[in-house]
């Protein structure tokens, strides 16, 4: 697993970094965090990034979007990796119907691509609601703009960055 270091701009290859990933490690820096962000290879799923870090599954931080059906807007999730928003009960904290958001409507408001869409360097602000189950870590692992490159941090500071609101909105297993 590579870092993602350098000055900004420039990955540990000395080579141009995404906009999104430097937008996300730009938020990190602002808040007076880390920068850690971490090249993983492929991990479009919560099962493929907690084996390329090795951690537990719902130690990793997914962005879950949807699209509020009367609003038109983008609306997060930051569910644990192995656990599944419950369209009703996201509905019912959203105030609003949701529907699934396409890859132009993340793309427009978040910055970012499916598979990539990173908790925090939105392009604009989004309303976000947090799976209480990451509370239950000292660490958690988030997308960093791109799908191969994720970020530490402790739960409660993501809590913080986002503006989320902790809640249940996830499947009873």
């Amino acid at each position: 697993m590579g870092l993602a270091r350098g000055y900004p701009g420039e990955n540990s290859l000395g080579t141009e970094m995404s906009k999104s990933l430097t937008r996300v490690r730009t938020a990190l820096q602002a808040a007076g965090l880390s920068d850690d962000i971490r090249e993983v290879g492929t991990a479009r799923t919560a099962v493929d990034a907690a084996a390329a870090i090795g951690c537990a599954v719902d130690q990793i931080a997914k962005s879950i979007i949807f699209c509020g059906s009367s609003s038109g807007t983008a609306l997060l999730f930051l569910t644990a990796g192995g656990n599944i928003v419950d369209a009703d009960k996201a509905s019912a904290l959203a105030g609003e119907a949701l529907g699934k958001a396409d890859a132009a409507l993340i793309r427009a408001q978040t910055g970012f691509a499916i598979g990539g869409v990173a908790p925090i360097g939105h392009l604009t602000p989004i309303k976000a609601w947090l799976d209480t189950r990451l509370l239950d870590f000292e660490q958690v692992w988030a997308a960093a703009g791109t799908p191969r490159h994720v970020f530490p941090l402790n739960p409660r500071v993501l809590h913080d960055l986002t503006g989320a609101i902790s809640a249940d909105f996830v499947r009873e297993t």
